[in-house]
């Protein structure tokens, strides 16, 4: 009987390494410390917590993605970064172009 799975249980080549996973938790825990530590003891004013938090997720985003989700590994690396980038800059268009339409709306009701 032929077992289908084994060839993907072998090629453990495209998984990071035991030192990736635990650089990648490391500055997980990190970039959610540092927030964390900002408002608990009121370090910053409501816009320049906003920011920072803003700023750690991004990052923390882009650490969950290049160290546990391997995005720039593997044999079509160049385009998954591509089309991420892609889906990155139509995301930030939808919503920077509702913020603006929602602010600058002067139709009077």
């Amino acid at each position: 009987m032929s077992q289908p799975h084994t060839e993907s249980h072998n090629n453990h080549g495209s998984h990071g390494s035991l030192k990736s996973y635990i650089i990648g938790f490391a500055l997980s825990i990190i970039l959610t410390i540092i927030p964390l530590v900002v408002v608990m003891n009121h370090m910053l004013g409501k816009t320049g917590t906003l920011v920072l938090i803003l700023v750690m997720a991004v990052l923390q985003f882009g650490v969950q993605l290049f160290f546990f989700m391997h995005v720039k590994e593997g044999e079509n690396a160049r385009w998954n970064i591509m089309a991420l980038l892609f889906g990155l800059v139509i995301l930030v268009t939808i919503v920077a172009g509702s913020i603006w339409i929602m602010t600058y709306n002067t139709v009077v009701h």
